[in-house]
């Protein structure tokens, strides 16, 4: 009985070797690191190797997620601050387009259901006024539906500085959201107590219908002094009453507070704005319309103008993308308007608020690459002098995925190569000394542009990194994000670096569409 025992669990054995031994046999081994998730084999890749000026790779690119109005004649237009509603399943993205066939930056329209595929109006739904007037330049304003009509608040910047005011809110009406007509002696004038008739724009209007009523935010200034002002009129916009200021500027020299905008998000109410010149800032509260607590930023200055917009997939903030005035240049990135850039608004448990990835832009980045190392884990050590390791490729469209951790106060991040000269390498850097990720040119020699983060050594983070076209934004998962403008960098290889630090890079992965 033993012995038939020991000779069925001799077979068994066998039996299980063999088929072991199969399976390892028939089954290619999985990438290090993530079972199941084979690296793609792409043969379609843009070849940018003939496209040797940033210029020539700009006009290559085929925007898509990062949308830019699309070449006139000769002219690349673009977006300029943004004013999205959502009704229905669909973003009504309206932009002031700047350059093309656009009269002085006159209010176009862009429709998308998913923040990568949009659809481009070749009209103007709101024009500036051809003939000069007090709209000879449209300015920002928003869309509210009130019963069955659509109410289009703008700002009408006159056409000369002989009028008056040289600002006014104006008004156009529309059965759709797709064709507004202008309303004809309707307007809103800045109230007599702020002393000034200059600046008094961007209105931004929430309808409740249950008091019939219509809320309205403006940016102004008094007494040299950045301020939000809040109006209510009546649904029929026959009544309106100026309530006063809701914010005064308290941080920064900032003369205007450009494109307000106020939400909810669970019990906490916001207001964000732009300040003049600078980044999106934005302050918190516990009742409507404030008061609010000590403003802080909100990315940096490449992501300009943003408003929230809300659908059943959550809130997002839809800006645009500051460009060059040259590609070449590698000292700015300071031109006005650029691509529209769309992020998640992400509550954090003390209501403060971050920017995350857009989940259906994120969700189009499904073919794994190689990277330029066999291992998805790197260490970078260096002293006072840079230390680079290549890690990825920078193709037209591409994400990168990670974690770090490091032991050091210096700095490190992401390195793209420019024109093969470390010299000229273009930096995403995080800097835990003063608690900012910044976005520098030259080796890190010229600073663009910085936003704050809580950077403490010994915590591991994870980080995502987007990159359509010269556009792109690095998250550090629930900390922070940054918006950069890289130029010249496509087809090149992208390094991760550090200086006086040690620094451990894992389970690092890029994905293109």
């Amino acid at each position: 009985m033993k012995m038939k025992t020991c000779k069925v669990l001799l077979l068994l054995c066998v039996l299980c070797l063999c088929l072991t031994g199969c399976s390892q046999t028939n089954q290619p081994a999985a990438p290090a690191g993530e079972q199941g998730e084979p690296f793609a084999e792409v043969t379609d890749d843009k070849d940018f190797s003939s496209l040797r000026t940033p210029g020539s790779q700009e006009s290559a690119y085929e925007y898509r997620q990062f949308f830019r109005p699309a070449v006139d004649g000769i002219n690349q237009p673009y977006v300029g601050d943004t004013m999205p509603y959502y009704e229905d399943g669909t973003y009504y993205i309206y932009y002031l387009k700047e350059g093309g066939d656009s009269y002085n930056h006159s209010i176009y329209l862009a429709t998308t259901k998913d923040f990568v595929t949009y659809t481009e109006y070749d009209d103007p739904v709101v024009e500036s006024a051809r003939g000069g007037g007090q709209d000879g330049w449209v300015g920002t304003g928003s869309v509210v539906k009130v019963r069955d009509e659509y109410l289009f608040f703008y700002t009408g910047h006159a056409s000369s500085d002989t009028y008056e005011y040289m600002e006014k809110i104006m008004l156009a009406k529309g059965s759709t959201l797709t064709a507004f007509e202008k309303v004809e002696g309707w307007d809103i004038t800045p109230p007599a107590e702020i002393g000034q008739k200059r600046d008094f724009r961007d209105p931004q209007a929430y309808y409740d219908a249950e008091t019939d009523t219509i809320t309205l935010t403006v940016t102004a200034s008094q007494g040299g002094v950045a301020r939000i002002l809040k109006y209510t009129l009546s649904g029929d916009l026959t009544h309106v009453q100026y309530d006063g200021i809701i914010f005064t500027n308290a941080v920064g020299n900032f003369w205007n507070l450009e494109c307000s905008d106020t939400f909810q998000l669970g019990s906490h109410y916001y207001l964000t704005y732009s300040a003049q010149d600078d980044t999106l800032w934005y302050a918190m509260s516990d009742t409507p319309y404030g008061p609010y607590g000590e403003a802080k930023r909100l990315d940096a200055k490449l992501f300009y103008a943003a408003k929230h917009v809300e659908s059943p997939e959550g809130c997002f903030m839809a800006g645009w993308g500051r460009r060059s005035e040259s590609p070449s240049s590698t000292s700015e990135v300071s031109g006005w308007a650029g691509n529209l850039v769309v992020q998640k608004v992400t509550q954090k448990e003390n209501g403060e608020l971050v920017l995350s990835p857009v989940q259906s832009i994120a969700d189009q980045y499904t073919k794994r690459r190689r990277l330029a190392v066999d291992s998805d884990q790197i260490q970078v050590q260096s002293g006072a002098r840079y230390s680079y390791t290549e890690a990825f490729t920078a193709y037209e469209s591409f994400l990168l995925r990670g974690k770090l951790t490091w032991s050091g106060s210096g700095c490190f991040g992401l390195a793209f190569d420019y024109n093969g000269q470390a010299g000229k390498y273009k930096l995403i850097t995080l800097d835990p000394s003063a608690q900012k990720i910044q976005l520098q040119f030259n080796e890190g020699s010229t600073m663009i542009t910085e936003t704050d983060a809580k950077l403490e050594a010994g915590k591991e983070y994870t980080f995502t990194y987007l990159q359509e076209g010269s556009v792109g934004i690095f998250y550090l998962d629930g900390e922070a994000s940054l918006t950069v403008r890289l130029y010249g960098v496509s087809g090149k290889p992208v390094r991760l670096y550090a200086e006086n630090n040690t620094v451990t890079f894992s389970d690092l992965r890029e994905y293109t569409r």
